[in-house]
């Protein structure tokens, strides 16, 4: 098993590492390999929607997007770290975010995504739940914890005093782990769900 956690602040060991870092412990533990990529300090661009993508299989900008894509493709989970501002995720999370999703050509289906988010105060499920969309239009399972998976926390260090939402990180890897491991079973003696022929609807005719 391999969980891949991206994390979108600016700060490297900040407080979105601390809760990274208590879920890493658990899958240590529960014997997941797992590798942060830090990605909140890089000077990462949106996309242009020039399609490129689709004949060359990878995004035209060949920065940290290209090299996350192969480690999101071996992964069986994938985790998405954000500090709030805004009450929105980090942009170059965003950024970053957007392109990987639309420029990597493989299946995702049945890889578990796990969102997290840090912040002072407010704004925490609003960007919880704009991190989510990214597993939900890709056909991936959300895994869920005991509480919205967030904590809080201002200057770096602040969220080890955060009893309970390291716990909810804790217990968020626990259960990430129980459904990556179900899901391969699964795979083992049900194979993947049936896909039905993609249907583009536009609206306005």
């Amino acid at each position: 098993m391999k969980v891949l956690m991206i994390n979108g602040s600016p700060r490297a060991k900040g407080n979105t590492y601390t809760a990274l870092h208590e879920m890493e412990k658990v899958f240590e533990a529960e014997g997941v390999e797992t590798e942060i990529v830090h990605v909140g300090n890089r000077p990462i661009r949106g996309c242009i929607a020039c399609n490129s993508c689709e004949s060359k299989g990878q995004c035209v900008f060949d920065d940290a997007v290209n090299q996350a894509a192969p480690k999101f493709e071996e992964c069986d989970g994938l985790v998405i770290a954000s500090p709030v501002y805004y009450a929105s995720a980090n942009a170059t999370l965003i950024a970053f975010l957007d392109r990987l999703f639309y420029s990597t050509p493989f299946d995702k289906s049945m890889k578990v995504g796990a969102s997290v988010v840090a912040a002072r105060r407010g704004g925490l499920s609003a960007t919880f739940d704009e991190l989510n969309k990214y597993f939900t239009i890709s056909g991936m399972p959300v895994a869920s914890s005991q509480y919205w998976n967030s904590i809080h926390g201002r200057v770096p260090g602040e969220a080890e005093q955060d009893a309970e939402g390291l716990q909810t990180m804790r217990t968020l890897a626990r259960n990430m782990t129980f459904l990556m491991k179900s899901i391969a079973l699964g795979k083992e003696k049900y194979g993947l769900p049936e896909k039905e022929p993609s249907e583009h609807t536009n609206f306005i005719r």
